[in-house]
């Protein structure tokens, strides 16, 4: 009688075989950086923090994995342990990545776990923070360094490019909740007695990456879910830190990669603690373990990468004499939003109506499809995505290229709320969004799709 494990690994061992020749095309390369902060400075994410970082519960990481068709065609995805990072910057990376390596715009995708456990990046989320002189040069310090790092760990990935054999696969974790339709404190009894309510989205896409004779070298996985379980002065990965070094040690020398997916109105509940933090953490790992496992989809075809940018717009913009009014609010947002605004009227002469969004998406062989959303997208788009585009293989991440304010859903934004209205001002934009920004996106991410597929995509 054999064991369970040696059967579970003989079924894992013939699979491999089975599908090498059909992926013995594919090359890959990996690495992994640390990216905390060398010094103390300001945390995002909260805006309650009233100084900087003190100690860390572990080190943040960026991550990078490379993948190669048989055509040569390659795509970089770059992840963070980060609350998000701001256009400038994610710009900045990506310039100096197409004058280092030659990639192209599509090539490349960053995204962040949205840790609330994180450094302040750029001008990301800048509106929630007053910073002294001596904290301000801290926060552009370290996006010199976060760069430098950046160009680092690909540069290490790409050194590392060798014959791969790749599979996907999707597994299921349970502990997000929709924040917006459950009270924090009744999810415990609702989760017992089955009465969560609202949309989730509880899948948790896996893509291996493993040598041809069989060994895990990366894995790429995503989950729907905000990255708030901790809320202190440590610096911390949160619950995706916890599940990615739990994969790395369970699998020593493969790299572990989290991004985030449209969990902008989803929680880790209950939180705010250490304890849960880890066990979300190995919540997520197990799904991501049992798919390794399991049997999964081979990977076979080619590499194809999309990238735009849309002009998605605003609701009706704030006049000048509304905005100085704000100035006399006794919200320090608000009036912090204010100061900023009358800073870019004086600069272009007017605000802009639109915002340039990212969207990008990627054809991973004939086994999945990954789009990249910017912002902090609500579960609503995944939801929705899956059923145009038809399921299991279409993953869908946010926080993605650039995180510039949340992105509701039209039922989000007619609801109002956090994530309809108010985040925007933390954000530092002059007002929410345009009814129309959800049918904006999906139709830009079906036209995507209908070019990464050759098939029409119809809403």
């Amino acid at each position: 009688m054999y064991s369970p494990g040696f059967v579970a690994g003989l079924i894992l061992w013939v699979a491999v075989q089975l599908s090498a020749h059909a992926g013995e095309s594919w090359q890959a390369g990996m690495a992994r950086v640390e990216i905390t902060p060398p010094q103390p400075m300001w945390m995002s994410g909260y805006a309650s923090r009233d100084k900087p970082a003190q100690g860390k519960i572990h080190d943040l990481c960026a991550r990078a994995l490379v993948l190669q068709d048989a055509a040569g065609h390659r795509s970089l995805i770059l992840t963070f342990d980060l609350v998000g990072m701001d256009r400038a910057t994610s710009g900045e990376i990506c310039e100096k990545l197409q004058q280092q390596h030659g990639l192209q715009r599509s090539q490349i995708a960053i995204a962040t776990s949205h840790t609330h456990s994180g450094p302040v990046v750029g001008t990301n989320l800048l509106t929630m923070y007053s910073l002294d002189p001596a904290q301000q040069t801290l926060v552009q310090n370290y996006r010199a360094y976060l760069i430098e790092r950046t160009l680092e760990v690909a540069g290490q990935a790409i050194a590392s490019l060798a014959p791969a054999v790749l599979h996907a696969g999707e597994g299921q974790a349970t502990f997000a909740v929709n924040r917006r339709t459950n009270r924090e404190a009744d999810v415990p009894m609702l989760r017992e007695t089955g009465q969560l309510v609202g949309p989730v989205d509880h899948s948790v896409p896996v893509l291996s990456v493993r040598t041809p004779a069989g060994a895990l070298r990366a894995v790429l996985f995503g989950y729907a879910c905000h990255a708030t379980v901790l809320s202190g002065m440590e610096w911390s990965g949160d619950w995706p830190g916890f599940a990615q070094y739990e994969l790395e040690r369970e699998h020593p020398g493969a790299v572990a990669l989290f991004w985030a997916g449209c969990g902008a109105d989803q929680n880790p509940l209950p939180r705010r603690t250490v304890e849960l933090a880890v066990e979300y953490g190995r919540q997520a790992a197990g799904a991501v373990n049992r798919e390794l496992s399991g049997v999964m989809r081979p990977v076979s075809g080619s590499l194809k990468t999309e990238y735009k940018e849309i002009d998605l717009a605003l609701e009706t913009l704030p006049t000048t004499e509304q905005i100085e009014q704000d100035l006399k609010s006794e919200n320090v947002y608000i009036v912090r939003r204010a100061k900023r605004l009358l800073g870019l009227i004086a600069e272009n002469g007017s605000l802009a109506q639109t915002y340039p969004y990212p969207i990008q998406g990627w054809a991973i062989g004939d086994a999945a499809t990954l789009t990249f959303l910017g912002g902090e997208v609500v579960v609503d788009f995944s939801v929705r995505l899956k059923q145009e585009l038809h399921g299991e293989s279409t993953w869908v991440a946010g926080y993605s290229n650039d995180v510039m304010a949340y992105i509701p859903s039209r039922r989000v934004l007619m609801e109002g709320g956090y994530e309809g209205e108010s985040a925007m001002i933390y954000y530092g934009l002059p007002t929410k969004w345009s009814p129309e920004v959800e049918d904006h996106i999906v139709r830009e991410v079906l036209g995507l799709h209908t070019k990464l597929s050759g098939k029409q995509q119809t809403p």
